[in-house]
């Protein structure tokens, strides 16, 4: 399998590839919105942090927590202003 890079855009047939599903699988995927992409030219494209989303759904939940965390020490030192 070849690297993916967050920041390269892949078509929905390899992105198909790489996650080693069904076209009807991504499509369904694309239509519930678990994968996000935009419509050019009347076809869906992804980045590849998207898929990297796709696989690893806890990198962004540790991400979001720490995130959320930093924001409320951020909002505790204002509050005191």
């Amino acid at each position: 399998m070849a690297e993916i890079k967050p920041n390269e855009v892949y078509t929905t047939e390899e992105t198909r590839q790489i996650l080693k599903i069904s076209p009807s699988t991504i499509k369904r995927m694309l239509k519930r919105g678990l994968v996000r992409a935009n419509k050019v030219g009347g076809q869906y494209r992804i980045l590849g942090k998207e898929i990297l989303r796709v696989i690893s759904p806890d990198f962004e939940r540790k991400a979001v927590g720490r995130y959320k965390n930093i924001k409320t020490k951020v909002k505790s030192k204002i509050k005191n202003w």
